[in-house]
């Protein structure tokens, strides 16, 4: 891997999601269930996010091609957990696969094993109180030492929002996004002057691999505010046309894949009243780069530079 370092990384920079592996074509339809399988084993025994994005290229497109590989991660559960009724409660079956976060699990399925571990399934049964005791369900109290709350989050939009953020004319980012996050690039937004965001929404961001994008996200504000301080320019601003024509792009591309139709945070499914979105630009790591630097290379198109 180190004799490869910088080879890796031009790789994943290049790539649709920011991993230094993919780009194949081949549908998982278009070959024998026992090809598929085979290639499915293969993927899996790689680990990490390679059963997904180095198998088949129609995964994220097609539903049936989705559906072989949900059912592929179902036998596997099933084969793994011993209870077969808790088995069927983990088997994900109310989302195509990828459309929520997969456990990329070492030891998650086997824990279901234990003596120790109880699965209860909350829609069945919702959580009614927390008592002195432990927790309360609508048919049981289940005694417990400690509770972690593993609530979710408000991805995406939520960190910032938290900011009392105001730009020109006192207009506020928070009434801005009411109905969804808008930005530009996912690097700025319309109204709000020198405000530059890192992986914000309309970029790759939390479908890419992070790192990767962080780092492009950095490098091209930098190169962003030397440029326009070598003009003697004090204020970048993301245009209303830009942003509305960006943010119309990101959604064309995302309905072209299952990841919408999830109930998950990253469509904001999880935050209760929040309006249901995809800010997720996923037209590829790689092109997305690409798409930057053309902006830069035609004086920033899209932005308004003022010296005032």
């Amino acid at each position: 891997m180190k004799a490869k370092y910088k080879e890796i990384w031009e790789t994943a920079r290049a790539s649709a999601f920011g991993f230094p592996y993919g780009g194949l074509d081949r549908s998982a339809l278009a070959v024998s269930p026992e090809e598929r399988q085979r290639i499915y084993e293969e993927g899996w025994a790689v680990g990490g996010f390679h059963f997904l994005f180095d198998t088949f290229s129609d995964l994220i497109f097609d539903k049936e091609a989705n559906d072989t590989a949900a059912e592929f991660v179902r036998a596997k559960i099933r084969a793994t957990v011993h209870d077969a009724d808790v088995a069927e409660l983990l088997a994900p079956k109310d989302h195509p696969i990828s459309t929520k976060r997969p456990p990329l699990e070492h030891g998650y399925y086997e824990a279901f094993n234990r003596d120790n571990v109880t699965l209860v399934d909350i829609r069945r049964a919702p959580i009614q109180t927390i008592t002195e005791h432990g927790v309360r369900t609508a048919d049981h109290e289940y005694a417990v030492d400690s509770i972690i709350f593993a609530t979710g989050f408000d991805a995406i939009s939520g960190a910032l929002l938290a900011i009392d953020i105001r730009g020109r004319a006192g207009r506020t980012l928070r009434d801005e996004w009411a109905d969804g996050p808008q930005a530009y690039l996912g690097v700025a937004a319309a109204g709000f002057p020198n405000l530059f965001m890192v992986t914000g929404p309309g970029s790759p961001s939390v479908l890419s691999n992070m790192v990767v994008s962080i780092e492009q996200h950095v490098d091209w504000i930098a190169d962003c505010l030397t440029a326009a301080r070598a003009e003697g320019h004090r204020t970048v601003e993301a245009t209303d046309d830009a942003q509305e024509q960006w943010m119309q792009q990101v959604a064309m591309v995302a309905n072209l894949t299952v990841w919408p139709t999830g109930n998950s945070w990253y469509t904001g499914a999880n935050i209760e009243g929040k309006v249901r979105s995809f800010p997720i630009f996923l037209g590829g790591v790689g092109p997305y780069r690409q798409i930057c630097d053309y902006v830069a290379v035609k004086g920033y198109e899209g932005f308004t530079l003022n010296q005032s």
